[in-house]
């Protein structure tokens, strides 16, 4: 007594399990909404690589201009002091700061510029590049508490979090690695020279950053292939929402076969209205029956303005009975015409010999020739 209803049992809700790989027009709106294969790993190695690189390259500028920097301001300091007598103003503090400033950002421009480079590049290079807006406006969906929870406990967030677990612990192991054969150093830091103590500790971060961004490169490349395979598999369509997306791009079979057949009998009953204007009907004698007309104004050779295969043939000579338009059988013109020559067009020049016979044969006998 219980309805049966198999969609019960669908695996991915009423369209079924999504077995179907997606269309270019879903894929299409999935870019435009923001929706990728991308992966923040990819900019996060890229970014770390570059930045070490480049400290690698002019750690030593880097550091003369910040020595630089401070002992500029260390030197005014007393000057301004003694100056004031002992009552420093607070324009000449501000413009201090100001020239602090100015020269970190001429310090860290590079950086910065190379950090935007690398990331637009980055995630140039994962998907096509292409301007929306959409992922900017709100949605108040992503503010339910609900779908919230569900992200915590989905399988995406297991994913991060073993992927956060084995970050942590491939760096971690690079570090400690580095720092173990550095140990006999490290302890002798206290005992060397500021500038000498600096320069090995910066070396030893640069080697250990150098190390640790070639080894995110490798989690960044196995985390793109993941996002690649998931993007792909979340994009899966059921069945039915292949045949939705079809009837509302190309609209629905049953109404565009409608469609299709008041079109036909449209041409149909319009090349019926042109078989009384005809000089001959040329047929099989019971299969094919192609009507021809020849105007020397509009053209140089005939143009067959109707034809027709069994019944509409047999229409079309009725047609011309009534109209009393020559009715002429010849097989093998008739076969030609009707296969070769569409509606509209002129007689082609093999033909000539045939059709001007036929149609000499018909002004004769109409004392028009």
């Amino acid at each position: 007594m219980i309805e049966l209803n198999l969609q019960f049992f669908a695996k991915d809700g009423p369209g079924g399990e999504k077995t179907e790989e997606p269309t270019s027009k879903k894929l299409g709106d999935a870019r435009k909404e923001g929706q990728v294969a991308k992966s923040k790993e990819v900019e996060n190695a890229a970014s770390l690589l570059v930045l070490f690189v480049m400290l690698r390259i002019v750690i030593g500028m880097v550091g003369e201009n910040f020595l630089g920097v401070f002992s500029a301001v260390y030197n005014k300091l007393p000057e301004m002091v003694t100056m004031y007598g002992g009552f420093v103003p607070e324009t000449s503090i501000l413009s201090t700061i100001q020239f602090v400033m100015v020269r970190m950002l001429v310090i860290l421009a590079p950086f910065f510029i190379a950090g935007l480079l690398v990331g637009f590049f980055s995630n140039s290079l994962q998907f096509k590049w292409q301007v929306t807006t959409k992922p900017l406006q709100p949605k108040f969906s992503k503010m339910n508490p609900i779908s919230g929870v569900k992200k915590l406990f989905s399988v995406q967030s297991l994913m991060e979090l073993l992927k956060s677990i084995a970050k942590i612990a491939i760096l971690g192991f690079v570090v400690y690695s580095e720092l173990k054969d550095k140990y006999d150093v490290i302890f002798l830091l206290f005992r060397m020279p500021l500038w000498q103590g600096i320069l090995l500790s910066g070396d030893i971060a640069i080697t250990i950053g150098f190390k640790c961004a070639l080894l995110y490169i490798l989690i960044a490349a196995l985390d793109f292939a993941y996002q690649k395979y998931k993007f792909k598999q979340d994009m899966k369509m059921t069945k039915q929402e292949v045949k939705d997306e079809y009837k509302n791009t190309e609209g629905d079979p049953a109404v565009k076969g409608k469609i299709r057949q008041k079109m036909q009998e449209v041409s149909r009953r319009r090349m019926m209205q042109a078989v009384p204007t005809a000089d001959v009907v040329i047929t099989n004698p019971t299969h094919f029956a192609v009507a021809l007309k020849y105007d020397r104004t509009l053209g140089d050779a005939p143009v067959v303005v109707a034809k027709g295969e069994d019944y509409l043939a047999a229409k079309i000579k009725e047609l011309a009975k009534d109209s009393n338009v020559e009715i002429v059988e010849n097989k093998p013109l008739a076969r030609m015409l009707y296969h070769n020559v569409e509606i509209g067009e002129m007689v082609p020049p093999e033909l000539y010999q045939a059709v001007a016979e036929i149609l000499a044969m018909v002004y004769h006998k109409q004392g028009r020739l």
